[in-house]
């Protein structure tokens, strides 16, 4: 694989990233979601594809591991509501 489709592949999961962590800064626990499973797909198609080096697949793993543990709990329906 080329060093741009390697690029392309790059940008593609850190634009994936960006949406997720703007998502949960926000608040949008469904978007996040969303974006993570997203992100997921994509990162699992493009390692099956070789588009990441072995450095890139361990730094997107890790990335991964991360938010899917911050966002193990992150939905609406383990939300309070605040006024009761």
């Amino acid at each position: 694989m080329g060093i741009f489709a390697r690029r392309a592949a790059v940008r593609q999961l850190d634009e994936k990233l960006e949406r997720i962590q703007n998502n949960f800064e926000n608040n949008y626990k469904d978007a996040a979601q969303l974006n993570l499973r997203e992100f997921e797909e994509l990162f699992h198609r493009m390692c099956q594809e070789g588009s990441l080096s072995e450095r890139q697949r361990i730094y997107y793993s890790d990335k991964l591991e991360e938010l899917g543990g911050r966002m193990k709990n992150f939905t609406h329906k383990d939300q309070k509501p605040t006024w009761t």
